[in-house]
């Protein structure tokens, strides 16, 4: 594990307005796995898109295998061993794993796509990782985990030696993770270099050797995974220590403020009831595909709703679409930002604008200085680290576009705020902006529910725990009489599920 494959030396990269990296330096070793750690927006990504031939950089030396590279591009990274798998996959879901694995290098005879031979080579790399796919089968009907497979098979058909995951189990069950550590050890054991970007430290002591920290595009250190701590990594990446992982403050319970009364909608939510009163954060708990976010949707009006009731202080609401339960109160930050909550084409400020004009024209013209002071009150709140209001959404770390969710929502009196894992995705200081602002909803008598995968921190945050599996509710407790084996027997009560 002594011959480096890649060396970094003096990068920078600036961005209108920004520096994403300053005179940074990295190394990885054949046969290691190195995590790449840091807050959002502390250069990550950006430093393997510069690595990857993504990004042109200012100034510095790459050097791949001892040899100096002028010029960097994604086609000569990958004639030289290097493969990115980002975070969001770059998948054909209408092809088929063999056409993937294959794109862009289509195996041509005689003016004929090879498709035989195609297959067949797709069939030897699947077989190298383990994996029981077959090669014929349609991307787009494959589980996230095993499209990151597929990602990985692809990589490693053009004979990588350097693999970059960007969060590659943001996504991923338990199992699959499981399944996605046993492809790195066999890859690190055949010599390839892991870089391994990732915000779920508690994953670390399962794959990593070293650890690489950087803060505000900076090179901050490197060390030995086994020579540190969890709290010294922490301090490291934020550059102060965070003394209270979940900061879960508690108040004095209000009055029921919002209830669900044997909701039905689709095949996954299933005759769902609970309560929410003010000042209380409900968490909701339960394996990857429970019925989760599906009863969240149902809520907020996404998804149609078959049968059941919605009430807010004690009286019946009608929620036929999001904007039914936006005017009611009722706002959800979605699970895939985005997707679903964010517009990354559009400026900060039309984001945080957009569903909030009704309080924002005068008969129809937008009031440009009550936009301006809810813009700039929002980011302040939320702490956004950004260069202006007119900066483009898109171009935001992962853990500041979810601020820009969040404080959009917040920019009204909203009643009850649904949060769909919130903390996906971003680092460790961000987690705790975000559950500072839940324990400001909470303080000011707002109703909070809140679904996370992460059953530590629905314990540490949740007041009170709903559990569902396969679209019922099969558990409810409150948050001092939970462990991890109760809300996970209770995730697999499987025998609840049947009416």
């Amino acid at each position: 594990m002594d011959e480096p494959l890649v060396e970094l030396s003096h990068i920078d990269k600036s961005f209108p307005g920004v520096q994403a990296l300053d005179d940074v330096g990295f190394e990885l070793r054949a046969g290691e796995v190195m995590a790449l750690l840091g807050e959002n927006g502390a250069g990550k990504s950006t430093l393997m898109k510069v690595l990857a031939g993504v990004y042109e950089r200012d100034g510095g030396e790459i050097r791949v295998f001892g040899k100096t590279v002028d010029v960097m591009t994604p086609k000569i990274a990958q004639e030289l061993g290097v493969a990115m798998i980002h975070q969001e996959l770059n998948m054909c879901t209408q092809l088929s794993v063999a056409e993937n694995i294959f794109l862009g290098r289509e195996i041509i005879a005689n003016g004929i796509l090879a498709e035989r031979e195609m297959r067949k080579h797709s069939v030897e790399v699947l077989k190298r990782l383990d994996i029981d796919i077959d090669p014929d089968t349609i991307v787009g009907s494959l589980s996230v985990s095993k499209q990151q497979m597929i990602e990985i098979a692809k990589a490693l058909s053009v004979n990588a030696k350097v693999l970059i995951m960007d969060e590659p189990t943001s996504a991923l069950t338990a199992k699959e993770i499981d399944e996605l550590f046993g492809v790195i050890h066999k890859l690190r054991s055949e010599g390839c270099g892991i870089i391994y970007i990732s915000h779920r430290l508690e994953e670390l002591q399962h794959i990593v050797d070293r650890i690489t920290i950087m803060r505000d595009g900076r090179f901050i250190a490197s060390m030995n995974f086994a020579d540190t701590t969890m709290d010294q990594i922490i301090a490291h990446m934020v550059g102060r220590e965070i003394k209270e992982k979940f900061p879960h403050v508690k108040c004095e319970l209000g009055k029921k403020i919002f209830e669900v009364r044997n909701l039905n909608a689709g095949k996954m939510v299933k005759d769902i009831g609970f309560e929410l009163h003010e000042g209380e954060i409900v968490g909701i708990a339960g394996l990857m595909g429970a019925g989760r976010t599906e009863i969240t949707r149902a809520i907020f009006g996404a998804d149609p709703r078959e049968s059941g009731k919605i009430l807010l202080d004690g009286r019946e609401i009608s929620i036929l679409c999001p904007a039914d339960a936006i005017r009611a109160g009722i706002v959800l930050v979605t699970e895939d930002r985005k997707k679903y909550g964010l517009c990354t084409r559009l400026s900060i400020r039309e984001n945080i604008a957009l569903p909030n004009l009704d309080l924002l024209c005068d008969a129809g013209v937008v009031n440009r200085g009550r936009e301006g002071e809810m813009v700039k009150r929002t980011v302040e709140n939320l702490s956004v680290k950004l260069t202006g209001p007119e900066m483009i959404a898109g171009n935001l770390s992962g853990g500041n576009q979810q601020k820009v969710v969040v404080g959009k929502w917040l920019a009204r009196s909203s009643r009850v705020v649904i949060f769909d894992e919130p903390t996906r995705g971003i680092d460790v200081a961000a987690k705790v902006e975000i559950y500072n602002l839940m324990n400001a909803l909470k303080k000011n008598g707002i109703g909070v529910i809140f679904v996370s995968s992460e059953m530590p921190e629905i314990m540490g945050m949740a007041d009170r725990i709903i559990v569902v599996c396969d679209g019922r509710i099969t558990g409810e407790f409150k948050s001092v009489e939970a462990t991890q084996e109760k809300i996970l027997e209770y995730a697999m009560k499987f025998e609840a599920k049947s009416a």
